[in-house]
């Protein structure tokens, strides 16, 4: 073995002090947390800019990064509602601020906003909640009085939110919000929690793909006030129940909102939930001694309400202003939508109409949330286009219409011979649980894959299924067919992950899931192969041959790439061991599998290619050594491109070229695209 200057887990812990502290722990300057694995430097003379539409008059859904809480209020007291949208991830993690324009967008006849301007960091499970003199903002266990001048800066607390939840097992909603509860004229605090102790998190499907573990949960607590307002005293938390004796429990994160939706003069409760519906609890008792029927789901023309995406978060408030409450809803991937209210009650709930996604003036290049981008001329133009897929399963069009940087048109949705792509989970298709139905996290790669002249799309996401969709169009106007598994011609039966409980057809190409299904002529043949990681993490090379009868066929996965110095790595590009040997891009095991994304590309301008790779800081290089006596491609990881942090989750790099200039474009977890100029020489 190998030995290094310190091990590996003090690498992880310095990785941890740097991102951390932002402080050099390495005592060099302009060091990076592979230091300890290159002598390269992260380079400082090239910046990392943001993607800008280029187009200031063009619409496009408003957005932050991952997650949206929004909380809706007329920040420049102009008597217009403003929306103040927190996202709690990164890179975009803050406070931003969309002011409404004055002008009324045609399709949706909603206000238009202008781009947001950030005022703080975020804080956790951001809330709003409106009385008689105004509206509070609070995070858990802490109310803001100042919030609009120090944002989350100057916490007031108001108790411990660990406190809340008496079971053991992981809270990951903890939402605070002040309300009159028993109509005393005294604020109260009700808190919502989402709790994960039965659920788990992955792994724990039955062979019949039955989830063997329990569901999320959403409970609703009441801390009642039993001082003032100036000098509050808040009794222990207690659940609220139902009339059925029953706790108010939804599908995790109830978001809990008190209002009177049915004109009865007392609180009825309105929840949202981890996935994508509401639930409504009405309040059959009266404004001094609250009791709550059995939750109904918000219903329109008979079918359940549902939001496009998971995670939602839904707001009380009149937006409209005409005297009737409106849901504010925002969306895993960043977006805010509006639920009009009617005003109308049908069999004892009320409501709202379908959702409609506020917009804004175009300013940074957004698709969703884990953008995987990859740049080609998609339309025959002449011009590198961007082909991204995200977290929702969709696959986008993003057209380039010239410069450098070139001005963008509004993202669009592929379609097939079936309607938009959408890749998702369903019930039970991803490892980490029901949880993640309304997720795909497509990864394309795009290429001639049959050899016809056209560019094709070839994706693989949540359930790790590489599949084809074939074009069927011409050059300059592409035409998707029904996406098909892509097959390998194994010598026995098809290989999958340990953890996929479900069975693969046929030959189907079945690996670990969110990782790139990378289309390139490895061995120069003219032939397309495929390179990708294979069912254990390794990087592996599949080679696509002619059959006697003239077909196409794919060989079954060789692995013939290896790692110098390193050569495991966990699903964000930590170094897991300090040995040389066959590159395994993540050796962790279901939920911690896969979520590799990269591309070749000779970065470093010696003739070799090298590997451009997610990594926990933005992209890593993985430095092409060469081929070695034993058919091997060798491959050192000389560490990130740049000092800026971009990685959360995922990155996902690519390389445009921009009127004959080339540059590395990073898709990152908030949805939005980073791009970095490729060095001339090597620095």
């Amino acid at each position: 073995m190998k030995r290094h200057f310190f091990s590996i887990r003090t690498a992880n812990l310095l990785y941890f002090a740097y991102f951390l502290v932002g402080v050099d722990v390495f005592g060099m300057q302009q060091s990076s947390p592979n230091d300890i694995f290159s002598t390269v430097v992260p380079d400082t003379t090239r910046q990392i800019s943001p993607l800008s539409y280029q187009n200031p008059s063009l619409l496009v859904d408003l957005g932050v990064g991952l997650w949206a809480w929004p909380l809706p209020m007329d920040w420049n007291e102009d008597g217009l509602m403003d929306l103040v949208v927190v996202c709690t991830d990164r890179p975009s993690n803050g406070i931003h601020v969309f002011l409404q324009s004055g002008e009324t967008d045609p399709t949706t006849l909603l206000p238009i906003f202008e781009p947001s301007f950030r005022i703080g960091a975020a804080g956790r499970s951001p809330q709003i909640s409106y009385h008689d003199e105004g509206y509070r903002v609070t995070t858990s266990g802490a109310y803001y009085p100042d919030f609009k001048n120090s944002g989350f800066d100057h916490p007031q607390m108001l108790g411990n939110p660990e406190s809340i939840h008496p079971e053991e097992g992981r809270i990951r909603a903890n939402q605070w919000k002040f309300v009159d509860f028993n109509g005393n004229g005294v604020l109260d605090l009700i808190v919502g929690t989402g709790f994960w102790g039965e659920y788990g998190w992955d792994d724990a499907w039955d062979s019949e793909g039955n989830w063997k573990n329990g569901p999320l949960r959403g409970y609703t607590y009441l801390l009642e006030n039993h001082g003032t307002d100036a000098q509050p005293d808040y009794a222990a938390p207690r659940r609220i129940h139902t009339t059925s004796g029953e706790p108010i429990d939804v599908y995790g994160m109830p978001s809990p909102n008190f209002a009177d939706f049915d004109l009865d003069g007392d609180l009825d409760l309105l929840c949202g939930e981890f996935l994508d519906g509401f639930t409504y609890f009405e309040n059959v008792g009266n404004r001094n001694n609250p009791l709550y029927a059995p939750g109904k789901k918000l219903t329109i023309a008979g079918v359940p309400l549902r939001m496009e995406l998971c995670m939602i978060t839904p707001t009380v408030v009149d937006f409209i202003g005409n005297g009737i409450l409106d849901l504010v809803v925002g969306d895993e991937d960043g977006r805010v939508a509006l639920l009009e209210g009617t005003g109308a009650v049908l069999n004892g709930v009320p409501q709202f109409l379908p959702p409609r996604y506020f917009k804004q003036r175009a300013d940074k290049v957004k698709f969703g949330a884990l953008a995987a981008p990859v740049s080609v001329d998609w339309d025959g133009d002449g011009l590198e286009d961007l082909i991204v897929g995200n977290t929702a399963g969709y696959v986008g069009f993003i057209k380039n219409m010239g410069g450098d940087p070139p001005l963008w048109a509004t993202p669009v949705y592929l379609a097939d011979q079936h309607g938009v792509i959408r890749e998702q989970a369903g019930s039970n298709g991803s490892i980490q649980g029901p949880a993640e139905a309304k997720w795909g996290y497509t990864n394309p790669s795009v290429g001639d894959w049959d050899g016809d002249g056209l560019p094709d799309i070839v994706t693989n996401g949540i359930w790790g299924k590489v599949l084809f969709y074939k074009n069927i169009g011409t050059r300059t106007a592409p035409k998707l067919a029904s996406g098909v598994p892509v097959e390998v011609d194994y010598n026995g039966p098809t290989p999958t992950p340990d953890w996929t409980w479900w069975k693969p057809e046929g030959k189907e190409l079945v690996t670990q899931w969110r990782t790139t299904p990378h289309l390139i002529d490895w061995n120069g043949d003219s032939l397309m192969d495929l390179v990708m990681l294979d069912q254990e993490g390794y990087l592996a090379f599949f080679e696509r041959k002619r059959k006697s009868d003239g077909s196409l066929g794919l060989a079954p996965p060789q692995r013939v790439f290896w790692g110098e110095g390193v050569s495991a790595y966990d699903g964000s590009g930590r170094p897991q061991n300090e040995d040389s040997g066959l590159l395994r891009m993540n050796q962790r095991q279901a939920g911690g599998s896969g979520r590799r994304t990269f591309t070749f590309f000779d970065w470093d301008h010696d003739g070799v290619l090298d590997i451009l790779v997610n990594s926990a800081t933005n992209v890593n290089v993985l430095k092409g050594l060469g081929k070695d006596s034993s058919g091997r491609w060798r491959f050192k990881d000389s560490g990130p491109v740049h000092h800026k942090l971009l990685a959360a989750h995922s990155t996902t790099p690519t390389i445009a070229q921009w009127a004959g200039n080339r540059y590395l474009i990073i898709g990152a977890e908030d949805g939005y695209f980073y791009y970095l100029p490729v060095p001339e020489t090597l620095k």
